[in-house]
């Protein structure tokens, strides 16, 4: 069993678990915690809790000690220097001319290292004013560019809904935000109502998105069972194959005698015809009518 607790280095940053071992810890003590970055000040935010861990799992950093009164000391000695490291940094900025805002300083308990957190819309040349810093600090110096949301969450501030931010109070992570999210919540799509004092999409956008997109579905799912069945359609007979009306010609074998002699002697006449044409001596008319009746010979007069 390990006993548990959850430490917050500044206020409205991430909550870390550390193993208390065996020292009795409050919410809102102070305790000296040996983390990744070396030896630093902590504010206890949870009660001391016991859980069982696999070998397999991480292992937690644990609590050093309980801060004491030349810990406290110590560290508002750190405030101080913190204090003075920035307004240095600030005035080294405006002399350089440099494209870049300076947010916080953060002085290392054991000072071993400082940290200087920034600004900037693009990549900045630093290693001028790095010399400067270490030349007056007598420390080692340490840049780290942050962003926009980064910064809101640093130095915090009151929201549109006058509340404190909500990134600098309670969240541990930014979520990702879209204007899709504004979108499906029919909110005006106004960037001044919208975004938030960091200049991005207010991350409260997403605290609803999840119900609204349940409530649309169940709204559609609804609706689906409202609406009346709809009547089969009735299957129609299948129509009949229509019949040609191109009358056909008489096969041969339904012809009588007559006929069959009128026929013969029309296809001669017709032969002729289009051999005299091709030799160029045919008459100037054209060939017999075919639908016509069999040629015969004029009566006479009674």
């Amino acid at each position: 069993m390990y006993n548990i607790v959850g430490v917050r280095y500044r206020e409205g940053c991430k909550v870390y678990n550390f193993d208390a071992g065996d020292a009795e810890l409050h919410v809102g003590d102070t305790v000296i915690v040996d983390s990744e970055q070396g030896v630093g000040t902590a504010c206890v935010v949870t009660e001391v809790q016991k859980e069982e861990r696999l070998p397999s799992d991480k292992p937690l950093k644990k609590v050093v000690r309980k801060a004491t009164e030349d810990d406290i000391k110590r560290l508002e000695r750190n405030q101080a220097k913190e204090s003075e490291a920035f307004k240095y940094c600030q005035q080294k900025i405006l002399e350089r001319e440099m494209v870049m805002k300076l947010v916080r300083v953060e002085w290392a308990f054991d000072n071993s290292k400082a940290t200087f957190y920034f600004t900037a819309d693009g990549r900045v040349d630093f290693r001028d004013l790095v010399k400067d810093l270490a030349s007056r600090l007598k420390i080692r110096i340490e840049m780290r560019q942050i962003g926009v949301r980064d910064e809101a969450k640093i130095i915090g501030g009151y929201g549109p809904c006058g509340r404190p931010l909500c990134c600098s109070s309670f969240l541990k992570d930014f979520a990702p935000v879209s204007i899709r999210m504004a979108k499906k919540q029919d909110l005006v799509l106004n960037p001044a109502k919208i975004s938030g004092v960091c200049g991005r999409l207010m991350c409260c956008l997403g605290y609803e998105y999840t119900f609204y997109e349940e409530a649309r579905k169940e709204a559609r799912k609804a609706k689906a069972e409202a609406q009346p069945p709809q009547p089969q359609k009735q299957e129609q007979p299948e129509r009949p194959a229509r019949k040609s009306t191109v009358e056909k010609p008489p096969e041969p074998e339904l012809l009588t005698p007559e006929e069959k002699a009128a026929a013969e002697k029309k296809k001669k006449k017709r032969s002729a015809w289009r051999k005299r044409k091709k030799k160029g001596k045919g008459p100037e008319g054209g060939p017999p009518e075919s639908g016509g009746a069999p040629d015969t010979a004029a009566p006479t007069g009674a």
